[in-house]
């Protein structure tokens, strides 16, 4: 009886094993303006290098807005994933919601996920409760990481 209760445990484990540990570390939210990507590598060679880091914007011709500095780590790489950054602005209850393709890397990856352009209401605008997720390709939450207020007696869902 013991044996097949075990068995029957590692079966319902499996998928969630075999899909790779997904953990988000960290987010640090705050506004960058365009200028803080220039390095000088772009006055060189005419293109953006954002070094060791992923960056993906909601409108990709514009790069300033307000950024989730994502650290996420992951046991295996992972192709068809989503990075999904949801926001309640001060003021409006609504969630507005953005999703960013990308590959999740195996091993630790520092992802920057941009609301820009007119996505992202004005510099002076914080968000009053914010979650970014790390979905599958079949839209299954491996991680999520929210703020305080995200949770709260009268957070938005």
């Amino acid at each position: 009886m013991l044996l097949r209760s075990v068995a029957t445990l590692l079966l319902l484990a499996l998928p969630a094993l075999l899909s790779g540990a997904v953990d988000i570390v960290r987010v640090w939210p705050t506004y960058r303006d365009a200028n803080s990507f220039r390095r000088i590598s772009e006055y060189i060679g005419g293109r953006e290098s954002s070094g060791r880091e992923i960056v993906l914007r909601s409108q990709a011709a514009d790069r300033s807005g307000y950024y989730f500095l994502t650290r996420l780590k992951s046991d295996r790489a992972l192709e068809g994933a989503n990075l999904v950054v949801e926001v309640v602005l001060p003021g409006n209850p609504a969630v507005r919601t953005f999703t960013f393709p990308a590959l999740i890397a195996s091993g630790a990856k520092v992802y920057q996920l941009g609301v820009t352009g007119t996505d992202w209401p004005a510099k002076t605008i914080r968000p009053a409760a914010w979650r970014v997720t790390a979905r599958s390709a079949d839209g299954t939450v491996l991680a999520e990481l929210a703020s305080f207020l995200w949770s709260g007696p009268t957070a938005a869902k």
